[in-house]
């Protein structure tokens, strides 16, 4: 099988990464990709957003399957394009996407399936904002309907910064703060069948202990050893298998990765968020435990064959990501400087912990850095202690120049805590 993935962040690395190990693909390539994609695949240069191009690189390299991996080609309806040069595409459509691209939309999709999720209030003035800003309470809870990196949302005590975020959206989601701890759970479908994955937890702020500013995430982990057995299920049943029959209803089945961005609170589970993709940096745990093999899944979901693929397979290991971000993330990242230590992971760490490449690329012999969230170190172990262990040894070998990441990634989860 020939596989095309579209994108160049750690979450298409994490994807090409098990796609490399998948004895049923042939060849691997990845657009645009970046400096640590290129150990395993084959790059190509595309606009990612730009259908006709993408559908036109898929024909010319006769892949079997493309994955779009992040959400504005989706939202712009690369998935699409593809699907009409005749091209089995892992992605929803771009009506579909907008279950991401619009909180409102994904608002009313959840009212029409019987989703459990915040009550919130859709603003387009100051006026209504702050009517919703009173009616709800701190801490207020301000979302951008639209796109934005993972950086359009703002949890804040403080009125005058929620009203400043409001100000510079041009239609704004206000919603109840939601209490508890939050879990992000991924399901793949073809539009009807709905297969889970194992459940994850990031860590959105940029400092330890939860502190700083909003990041599009620091880390992450899997399993989660404090969840209840029976999360998973229930979230089948009250969120993603409606979700999955409320948009086939409404005439735009969602086929892809549908990710729900879970509270779980003192009056059960709630949803934060809807994704039309892999999450980063959680997809770098849930696919590091993940046994089956990823080709086949990607395509039967792609051609409506779910309801045919055997039970998926887990390993029994923990896995933790630590996410490598350059200096002054997440406001303007530093970006140019060298990384260096990857060849002491790659001898001293492997197997079990490996470096998953997002902003970076090549400058001559030298790896640099090229974005705000510069690479993750993602590491397996027996237990969440021994993968944290692992994972923090790789990321001590690494030298980036005003790098940082959080010491605290599944630490509470590791002591029981």
């Amino acid at each position: 099988m020939k596989v095309l993935v579209i994108g160049s962040g750690a979450r298409e690395h994490a994807l090409c990464h098990s796609l490399s190990h998948d004895p049923d693909v042939t060849a691997l390539h990845c657009a645009p990709g970046n400096a640590g994609i290129a150990g395993v695949a084959e790059l190509h240069q595309v606009d990612a957003l730009d259908g006709a191009a993408v559908a036109a690189l898929a024909t010319e390299l006769g892949a079997d399957l493309v994955v779009v991996g992040p959400e504005a080609p989706l939202v712009a309806g690369v998935a699409d394009a593809v699907r009409a040069a005749g091209i089995p595409a892992f992605g929803p459509s771009k009506e579909a996407a907008r279950i991401e691209g619009s909180k409102a939309f994904a608002k009313d999709v959840m009212a029409g399936a019987g989703v459990p999720t915040a009550r919130s209030y859709v603003c387009t003035n100051a006026e209504e904002v702050a009517d919703a800003l009173d009616a709800f309470g701190a801490p207020y809870v301000v979302k951008d309907d639209g796109l934005a990196a993972g950086k359009g949302v703002v949890v804040t005590s403080d009125l005058a910064a929620a009203k400043e975020h409001a100000a510079g959206c041009e239609r704004v989601v206000i919603e109840e703060f939601l209490d508890g701890p939050e879990v992000s759970l991924f399901a793949v479908t073809d539009g009807d069948t709905v297969v889970p994955l194992q459940p994850a937890q990031d860590f959105k702020r940029a400092l330890d202990g939860d502190e700083g500013p909003n990041t599009g995430g620091m880390g992450a982990y899997s399993p989660l050893p404090w969840a209840d057995p029976k999360l998973v299920d229930e979230v089948m049943q009250t969120v993603l298998q409606p979700t999955v029959d409320e948009m086939r209803r409404r005439g735009t089945p969602f086929s892809g990765l549908l990710y729900a961005g879970l509270a779980i609170t003192g009056r059960g589970v709630r949803v934060i968020e809807f994704n039309a993709r892999f999450g980063d940096p959680e997809t770098q745990v849930v696919l590091a435990r993940l046994k089956t093999p990823l080709a086949g899944l990607l395509l039967a979901a792609a051609t409506g064959l779910l309801a045919d693929l055997e039970p998926l397979r887990w390993s029994e290991d923990a896995a933790v990501t630590v996410v490598v971000a350059s200096r002054n993330y997440p406001d303007t990242p530093r970006t140019g400087d060298p990384i260096t230590g990857l060849d002491e992971v790659a001898a001293e760490d492997a197997p079990h912990a490996y470096v998953l490449h997002a902003g970076t690329r090549r400058d001559g012999d030298d790896v640099v850095s090229a974005g705000g969230r510069v690479l993750s170190v993602t590491a397996t172990g027996k237990d969440l202690s021994e993968a944290r262990e692992r994972a923090y040894t790789a990321v001590g070998r690494i030298r980036l120049d005003g790098s940082q990441h959080r010491t605290d990634i599944a630490a509470k989860a590791a002591a029981g805590v």
